[in-house]
């Protein structure tokens, strides 16, 4: 299975400001080596589209119009004075304060720009404080869902290269003639094939057990190639592609943050390259298996289809969610799901971050809210409830195939598709003990602070009050 576009981060987490220290007065801020302005989200979903900046980390932070003109200030006057002697603080903060009133239209101070640079700026890494010093470190976002185990195997400049050589399958006509391909294949294939008796005979046989398996990884991997492909033919480096686990999948990514530098348009095409490449990946395997009539492709186009069924799901961070996100423009769809719920269900106003959505990227979220939640509690409701009986089932089927493998006619290979099949068992069950114990151990700290407090302020009530002498 594959986790595709993971992690595309919006904004980047702020750590709490502080005061600048005191410098001789010809420190003066600057941008942190390596940022970069990009510019305007296009296609957002905001009424005031907020601005882009890369930090030197590759992370695209949002910035509202009036931090982002600092921003662009304090770049321009550094391209301005480059090669000639360096102006003191105050010369810049006043030149960066006026270009700020000019672009704006209201009056701005160097005070004014100080507090900007150093209680909104610096804390995201993306300047240093108004007196020359250093940024603090600054950590990435941790979205609700996100994927959090993953290993980067290919680096940015082999994404780079291996996308190149698959970006031209992304011109229009042989998108269309693929999809076209596709549908009529499946429809051939289901009609007249009968594919559960290549289910029962690839079941029955451990060399077509693992030949499936490979062919389900070769599918997931060319998955996010297709990712990489897509980025690339709407001119904007891919990051780097790897696997880890994702709740409770085994999964492959690859990180298209940078498509948020493309238009709608190029976003959701970025989104759905790993689809439109299983459906090629099905078109090779439909193209194997008419001229072999190997049964094994049936079944291994069954794992394919099913792989296309889960990415296009909105309900989690799989390739749906991110279609449904960049068509109304907002990157991250699950921080409004307690506004909508307060603003549905207990008929609260509407916060600061629903009224910065325009009217109908609000209606569309306000949907998907009410239809996520609902089936994400009865999914997990369903997990838990049902815990005990997936591992009795689990321990049962290992059972089971360690039996057969014992006697099958060829025991390594019976032994290697046992393992796989207990590996395939076991990684769910891993995974959701994975998904579960954070939020277990967040209400235990919870608990514990709020414990804590309560006996200090019994043990505070009970201090005996000083007598007047």
């Amino acid at each position: 299975m594959s986790v595709p576009s993971a992690p595309r981060t919006g904004e980047a987490e702020q750590p709490p400001g502080r005061q600048p220290a005191r410098a001789d007065m010809t420190s003066q801020p600057t941008l942190v080596d390596g940022t970069e302005l990009v510019g305007e989200f296009e296609g957002s979903g905001y009424r005031e589209p907020p601005q882009l900046v890369c930090r030197p980390d590759g992370q695209l932070v949002r910035l509202p119009a009036m931090l982002y003109q600092v921003i662009k200030a304090l770049d321009s006057r550094h391209a301005e004075l480059r090669g000639q002697p360096v102006p003191g603080r105050e010369s810049v903060m006043a030149q960066v304060a006026d270009e700020l009133s000019r672009e704006t239209g209201r009056q701005f101070s160097s005070e004014h720009v100080a507090f900007l640079i150093d209680q909104k700026l610096a804390p995201l890494g993306l300047t240093t404080y108004s007196d020359g010093s250093p940024p603090p470190p600054t950590a990435k976002s941790d979205p609700f869902l996100a994927f959090r185990f993953r290993l980067a195997v290919l680096p940015e400049h082999i994404t780079w290269y291996l996308s190149g050589l698959f970006a031209w399958l992304f011109r229009p006509v042989l998108v269309f003639l693929t999809v076209c391909a596709f549908v009529a294949g499946e429809v051939w294939l289901w009609i007249t094939q009968n594919t559960s008796a290549a289910l029962q005979s690839v079941l029955s046989a451990p060399a077509s057990v693992l030949l499936v398996f490979f062919l389900a990884i070769a599918s997931c991997a060319f998955h996010e190639m297709g990712h990489g492909a897509a980025c690339r033919y709407g001119g904007v480096r891919p990051g780097p592609m790897g696997c880890g686990i994702y709740l409770v999948w085994p999964a492959f990514y690859t990180d298209i943050t940078n498509s948020y530098r493309l238009g709608r348009a190029g976003r959701i095409r970025a989104d759905l390259g790993g689809v439109y490449f299983n459906a090629l990946f099905v078109l090779g395997l439909l193209a194997l298996y008419v001229s072999t009539g190997f049964q094994p492709l049936v079944v291994a186009i069954l794992s394919v289809n099913l792989e296309i069924i889960q990415q296009l799901l909105p309900t989690l961070r799989f390739d749906g969610y991110y279609i449904v996100a960049d068509l109304v423009g907002i990157p991250d769809l699950f921080k409004y799901i307690g506004p909508i719920l307060r603003r549905v269900l207990l008929r609260q106003p509407h916060d600061g971050r629903l009224q910065a959505l325009k009217r109908w990227p609000q209606a569309i979220v306000a949907v998907w809210v009410m239809c996520v939640v609902p089936v994400l509690l009865l999914q997990l409701g369903m997990v838990v409830f049902k815990l005990p009986q997936l591992l009795q089932s689990d321990w049962q089927r290992t059972n089971l195939l360690v039996e057969n493998a014992l006697t099958a006619g060829s025991q390594p290979l019976g032994m290697a598709s046992a393992c796989l099949q207990i590996l395939l068992l076991a990684l769910p069950v891993a995974g959701l003990t994975l998904a579960l114990a954070r939020p277990a151990r967040s209400v235990i700290r919870m608990a514990s602070r709020r414990m804590t407090l309560r006996r200090r302020t019994e043990a505070h009530g009970r201090q005996p009050h000083a007598e007047s002498g």
